[in-house]
């Protein structure tokens, strides 16, 4: 099994080919040619019902693509807040300062544990944005596990 690549800030973003360069552009180009489809067949007079199903159902594949992804990723960002609060209170003995977001939590999962606390601090004090947050982490620990 090969160690996963060395992560960081300029390659940290996922992108998951089946979903990202295949469901999600076909679903588009097939509610595209549905959309077509449906003004053909209203334009020369024939049957509505065939290309407004088409249509229907190929919006609900667009829409379906695009909640479950965003659903996976809500409840994995939930889950990732905790860890870092988790992780918070056994290097300081404190929960994550309540003015730290669900962002910017997310965006701290990457500090080492020796740079997590302070970074915490910072963030909290300054209300650093996640973007901000992820450019000062100094010793990158990865994630690989988002989904």
């Amino acid at each position: 099994m090969s160690q996963p690549q060395q992560q960081n800030y300029a390659n940290h973003k996922q992108i998951v080919p089946l979903i990202h360069q295949f469901m999600l552009p076909l679903s588009i180009i097939a509610a595209l040619a549905s959309i077509v489809y449906a003004i053909m067949s209203i334009a020369q007079g024939g049957p509505i019902f065939i290309s407004l199903l088409l249509l229907v159902s190929a919006v609900l594949m667009v829409l379906s693509i695009i909640t479950t992804r965003s659903s996976a990723i809500r409840v994995q960002d939930r889950l990732i807040r905790t860890e870092e609060d988790l992780r918070h209170f056994k290097l300081t003995g404190r929960w994550l300062d309540a003015r730290i977001t669900y962002k910017q939590a997310i965006a701290l999962r990457f500090a080492s544990d020796a740079e997590f606390p302070a970074l915490c601090e910072k963030a909290a004090n300054k209300n650093m944005a996640p973007d901000a947050i992820k450019r000062a982490v100094k010793d990158w620990k990865g994630d690989h596990f988002r989904v």
